[in-house]
C-alpha cells in the first residue's frame, strides 16, 4: 500500500539547490520538503513554501496494470513541451546506488613493507569551505580511492548545505592543475594506448574501463573549477549536475575496481598499463567552456551511449551476469551525464547570443576533434539526451595535421575513441 506519492521539481525556487536530497517532515495538514541550504519549507502537495515562493508540483497517481496486474505511475508532464521521455531511473540496492570503495590501493600496487600513515579525507590543515576549493583538492589527490573518497564527502556537503558557499564568484577562487596527480605507480605504468590495444581478457578490458572513470572523475570536477570563475552567472544547477555526474563517476569506478579485485585479486587497478588520452581532449578544450562540453559530454561520453550495449551483451553472452549488471548502472547513468552536457551546452550558447546550438556543436567538433565523429549511433538513447541525429551524422573533426613521427601512433588507440571501440569490440575470454 501506498500512503501517498508526491511529485515536485528537485531545485528549490530560491537559489537552485538540489531538493533532491530534502528532508521531509509532516506538519499537522500538510508534507513538506526542507531545502538543505537555507531551510526554506515547500508543500509537497501545493508547492507553497511560508517564505512566499512556490515549488512546481505535478499531479502523479498509481494504478494497477490490467494485462500484468504490476502498479504503474503516471506523473502529470510539465507546460510547454512533448514527447516526455524518462532518463534517469535511480537503482534501490545500495550496493550501486553507493558502493564501498576498494582499499586504498596505492599500498596494494607498490606492496609497501613499511605502514604508511593514510591521508585524511578531510585535511587537518586548511580544510577546503567552499564548493570550488574541494574540486581543486580533489583534482590534486593523487590516490584513486581517497579521489573517490574526497568526492563522496565534498558531494554530501554541498548537497546538504554545509559548505560556506559555491566559491566560483570569489576573487581567490583557486587554479585547478594543468593535468590531475596520479600515484607514482601510476604514472609509471601509464604507457602509449597502442600497447594496451591486443590485451583482451576480461580483466584487462575491466581495468581500461575503470582508467577512464578515474579520469572521468577529474573531468566533472575540473569543469566546474576551470569555467565556474569564469561564468559567476552559473546558477547552483550547474554545481548539482556535475556534482551529481562527479559521484556517479566515483561510484562505476568503485563498481569496476571491486569487479576487477572479484574477477583478478593478483591485478589490482593500477597494476596494469594505463593510458592519459582522455586528458588529451580536456587539454584541448581546456580555454573553451563551450568546447568542453561538446567535446567532452557530447562527443566522448555520447560515444560511449553506443559502444556500452554491445560491451554489456558480451559479458551477458558469457556468462558474468554480475558484471552486466555493473555495466547496466554504468550505462544509465551515463545517459543522464550526456543530459547534462546538452543541457549546458545550450545554456552557454544562449549566454553567448548563439541562436543555433546545432551548428554551434558541430563548429566546435570541427575544431576541437580529430577524424570522423563515428558510428553505429545509439540513437535511442543519444535522444533521451537531447541529441538528435542532426548533431552528429556526417560529422568530421578537422583538428590538426597529425606530424610524422606520430602516424605510427596513429594506427593503435590515440584516443579514448579507439579504446572504447577496442573495448566494445574484443571477444570476453576468460582464464581458465
Amino acid at each position: 500500500m501506498y500512503r501517498q506519492i508526491y511529485v515536485m521539481e528537485s531545485s528549490c525556487p530560491h537559489l537552485g539547490a538540489d531538493m533532491s536530497h530534502a528532508e521531509i517532515e509532516e506538519c499537522e495538514s500538510s508534507v513538506v520538503a526542507v531545502c538543505p541550504w537555507h531551510r526554506y519549507d515547500f508543500d509537497l502537495r501545493t508547492g507553497h513554501s511560508e517564505t512566499g515562493l512556490r515549488a512546481c508540483t505535478y499531479v502523479v497517481e498509481v494504478e494497477k496494470d490490467p494485462e500484468d496486474g504490476v502498479d504503474k505511475v503516471y506523473i502529470e508532464t510539465p507546460e510547454g513541451g512533448s514527447n516526455w521521455r524518462l532518463v534517469e531511473l535511480r537503482p534501490v540496492s545500495e550496493e550501486f546506488a553507493d558502493p564501498p570503495p576498494p582499499p586504498r590501493l596505492a599500498a596494494t600496487v607498490l606492496r609497501r613493507t613499511e605502514p604508511q600513515e593514510e591521508e585524511p579525507v578531510v585535511p587537518v590543515t586548511n580544510p577546503p569551505t567552499t564548493l570550488i576549493q574541494w574540486a581543486v583538492l580533489i583534482l590534486n589527490t593523487p590516490n584513486p580511492t581517497l579521489k573517490v573518497e574526497r568526492t563522496r564527502h565534498a558531494v554530501h556537503l554541498f548537497r546538504t548545505g554545509k559548505l560556506a558557499s559555491i566559491g566560483h564568484k570569489s576573487s581567490s577562487a583557486p587554479r585547478p592543475p594543468d593535468v590531475p596527480s596520479r600515484e607514482e605507480s601510476f604514472s609509471k605504468n601509464t604507457v602509449d594506448p597502442a600497447k594496451v590495444k591486443n590485451r583482451k581478457n576480461r580483466a584487462v578490458m575491466l581495468h581500461a574501463l575503470a582508467n577512464i572513470e578515474q579520469w572521468a572523475i577529474d573531468l566533472a570536477w575540473d569543469i566546474m573549477a576551470r569555467f565556474g570563475p569564469s561564468y559567476p552567472n552559473l546558477p547552483p544547477a550547474f554545481f548539482s549536475d556535475f556534482t551529481k555526474m562527479a559521484l556517479d563517476e566515483s561510484k562505476h569506478f568503485s563498481l569496476l575496481t571491486s569487479r576487477l579485485l572479484a574477477l583478478s585479486p593478483s591485478t589490482p587497478y593500477g597494476s596494469m598499463p594505463v593510458h592519459a588520452s582522455l586528458w588529451e581532449s580536456a587539454a584541448v578544450t581546456s580555454d573553451s567552456f563551450r568546447s568542453r562540453l561538446a567535446i567532452i559530454h557530447l562527443v566522448h561520453e555520447a560515444r560511449g551511449l553506443d559502444v556500452n550495449p554491445g560491451t554489456i551483451e558480451r559479458f551477458r553472452k558469457a556468462g558474468d551476469k554480475e558484471t552486466v549488471k555493473v555495466m547496466e548502472v554504468i550505462h544509465a547513468d551515463e545517459v543522464t551525464h550526456v543530459t547534462a552536457g546538452h543541457r549546458w551546452f545550450t545554456w552557454v550558447c544562449a549566454q553567448e547570443g548563439v541562436q543555433d546550438h546545432v551548428e554551434a556543436f558541430r563548429e566546435e567538433v570541427r575544431k576541437g576533434w580529430r577524424g570522423d565523429v563515428k558510428g553505429p549511433f545509439n540513437v535511442e538513447d543519444r535522444e533521451k539526451a537531447g541529441l538528435t541525429r542532426e548533431f552528429y551524422e556526417g560529422l568530421r573533426g578537422e583538428m590538426g595535421i597529425i606530424p610524422p613521427e606520430r602516424m605510427e601512433e596513429k594506427k593503435g588507440l590515440d584516443d579514448v575513441r579507439d579504446l572504447q571501440d577496442a573495448v566494445a569490440a574484443v571477444p570476453v575470454e576468460y582464464e581458465r
